[in-house]
């Protein structure tokens, strides 16, 4: 346990130190913000420190050494994974700023990067035997053989985008993240037991870098993450949840990652068909915005759902 409270403290004291060292760098070199002009509610957010997410991401790579996660092979490429995902982020957010306007990597672009390192992490599932899925709230597991390259493929490639699309109000993703990890660590340990501890102590890191990143990003915040914090986020849950068996978890006790996905795709077919909007706007936590929630509280509802889902989850697991 003293290890445990250690990598806590170290990694959110790591993330915040990145955090203030990076912040004055971020502004001295403008890299802004470039708001959607259709969000009205956030114009005045323009020309906040964006890239956030490059500190948060260091600090749970560099955190991972002095305790010894890297001589578990899966915490080593989960975090390259992770770090892979954040490196597309960071070239979308770097186009953007180059740019001086919100588009940076085409869609097509981004798909393509991310289903390529989404197929690399499949192929390893299978080649390292992490074909057995442990089932949601029954007490049994399945091993899906080959099955597992497409499935872990759909699950990253589905994940970071949802997570890239929950990151829309001050520190939702983040802290959605923070319960997301935590859950999934104490499950990874519960499940796999000693086998899963390094991996469970990276979802501990991930807790700890993110609670020192919430500092600087809780409403109002002071530097956003972009897209390198949300897809690198993203690719960290995909990873943990896959090498831990616990890739039909991330609906789960994601599920407001799901939301997220789902109303988007919802608004888009529902507008196709009827030129109406079936939500105010999307995601949904701009519908609740729009709804005159403020973004506190929408923060507060997304975090407290994914603890729920996470205890559940634990509950019948135990």
């Amino acid at each position: 346990m003293r290890t445990e409270i250690a990598i806590l403290f170290v990694a959110g004291g790591g993330s915040a130190l990145l955090c203030a060292v990076l912040l004055p760098l971020l502004k001295k070199l403008h890299a802004g913000q470039y708001i959607l002009g259709y969000v009205r509610e956030h114009m005045d957010k323009s020309g906040t420190p964006t890239m956030g997410g490059l500190a948060f991401v260091c600090a749970a790579a560099l955190c991972a050494i002095p305790f010894g996660l890297y001589a578990d092979r899966h915490v080593a490429v989960a975090v390259t994974f992770g770090c892979a995902y954040a490196a597309v982020g960071f070239l979308d957010d770097f186009l953007k700023l180059r740019r001086r306007r919100n588009l940076g990597l085409r869609a097509y672009q981004k798909i393509l990067f991310q289903l390529a390192v989404a197929l690399l992490a499949g192929l390893y599932c299978y080649s390292a035997d992490l074909t057995v899925l442990n089932i949601p709230f029954v007490g049994r597991s399945v091993d899906v053989g080959g099955w597992i390259i497409p499935l872990a493929a759909f699950a990253f490639v589905a994940t970071t985008n949802c997570v890239n699309l929950t990151d829309g109000l001050d520190g939702l993703a983040a802290s959605t993240c923070f319960w997301y990890f935590a859950a999934l660590s104490a499950l990874t340990f519960l499940l796999s037991g000693e086998e899963g501890l390094l991996l469970a102590r990276l979802g501990l890191i991930l807790c700890g870098v993110l609670a020192g990143y919430l500092i600087f990003n809780t409403h109002r915040a002071s530097v956003f993450m972009g897209d390198t914090g949300s897809l690198g986020l993203g690719g960290f849950a995909a990873a943990m949840a896959a090498f831990g068996g616990n890739l039909l978890y991330i609906a789960v006790i994601g599920v407001m990652f799901v939301c997220s996905g789902i109303s988007v795709i919802l608004q888009v077919i529902y507008y196709k068909k009827t030129k109406k909007r079936l939500f105010r706007m999307a995601p949904l936590h701009h519908h609740l915005q729009k709804l005159g929630y403020s973004e506190s509280k929408i923060a507060y509802m997304y975090s407290l759902i994914t603890a729920s889902a996470g205890l559940l989850c634990l509950a019948f697991a135990m």
